[in-house]
């Protein structure tokens, strides 16, 4: 179990409703399941004073990042609508950062890309946490194979400390393992899965 204090940051990835829900156009299965647990954790983080950081992925209607328009994804998390928002059992009580708001692929929390030249680009993420003087990043959310690790690699890239909580992640798993081996590339760039 993490523990939390002023120098850690928990961020929650992703937990809107065209991942979670059913009825949503990027369903990820279990992805229901991990809303208590982060739940709980948000309690936990905030009466420790930690800060508490929701991403939300953040699409205009079309975007390269879409299949209707040249991409691999079907039409999610287009800002605005039903999909877009935080799932209703989700505690919502901290900053968000939005991603993908230009039409640039926002995997990471701390980079924004391309997606047809591949130049990166940061988002607010990591000024906001350095501004609060955060070392240590407790992660959970959506999904495991995409966000979630590209948000771990990055966070190990930038210098922080980071934890992962393997009850408040689910993947993908567009190929089978998919998972599994998000979960081993986090370990390998120095992510503790706890």
């Amino acid at each position: 179990m993490p523990t939390y204090d002023r120098h850690t940051a928990l961020l929650v990835v992703d937990v809107q409703n065209d991942f979670v829900d059913p009825g949503g156009s990027l369903h990820v299965r279990g992805g229901d399941e991990i809303v208590p647990t982060l739940n709980k954790e948000i309690v936990r983080a905030a009466a420790s004073g930690a800060a508490v950081v929701y991403t939300q992925d953040w699409h205009p209607e079309h975007t390269p990042h879409f299949r209707q328009d040249g991409g691999v994804w079907p039409v999610h998390c287009v800002h605005g609508t039903w999909g877009s928002e935080f799932h209703h059992d989700l505690r919502v009580s901290g900053d968000v950062v939005r991603k993908g708001g230009g039409g640039e692929d926002g995997y990471s929390a701390f980079s924004l890309r391309d997606p047809l030249g591949g130049q990166t680009s940061p988002t607010v993420l990591d000024g906001m946490l350095r501004e609060r003087d955060v070392k240590h990043l407790v992660i959970g959310g959506l999904a495991t194979d995409y966000c979630v690790v590209e948000t771990v690699v990055d966070g190990r890239i930038l210098g922080y400390h980071v934890e992962v909580l393997r009850d408040a992640i689910r993947a993908v798993d567009l190929e089978s393992g998919d998972g599994q081996r998000a979960i081993a590339r986090m370990r390998d760039a120095g992510a503790e899965v706890v």
